[in-house]
């Protein structure tokens, strides 16, 4: 069993700033490619930013140039620097985790930017 466990969300004012930060643990063999989802009220989830083993960086284009994805290959994590939030960043984000070609989902945690 692979372990995900997200932390860092919480309340911040628009123009703040936020740090996100996913830990795997457990039966972890070779992680392949971590990401951030989110999911806003009412709405699918959705792609944010993802990173691979060789430290390729993927951004949705409303987060570029204000969100920052990287990841300590040592320590199984990924970080989310999230800069300039807007309002619309709300939602609650979730960690994902690719362990040899197995999908590993963490529990969410709840970004809320207020105007």
């Amino acid at each position: 069993q692979v372990q995900v466990v997200e932390s860092g969300g919480g309340l911040v004012q628009a123009g703040g700033s936020l740090r996100l930060s996913c830990a795997a643990s457990g039966a972890v063999r070779r992680i392949n490619t971590m990401a951030w989802y989110r999911q806003a009220p009412g709405k699918q989830r959705e792609l944010v930013a993802d990173i691979t083993s060789g430290a390729n960086t993927n951004y949705a284009d409303s987060v570029k140039g204000r969100f920052t994805i990287s990841r300590d290959n040592a320590k199984n994590t990924v970080y989310l620097q999230m800069n300039s939030l807007k309002p619309e960043d709300t939602g609650v984000y979730y960690c994902y985790v690719n362990n040899l070609a197995s999908d590993h989902w963490g529990q969410g945690t709840q970004v809320i930017v207020s105007s």
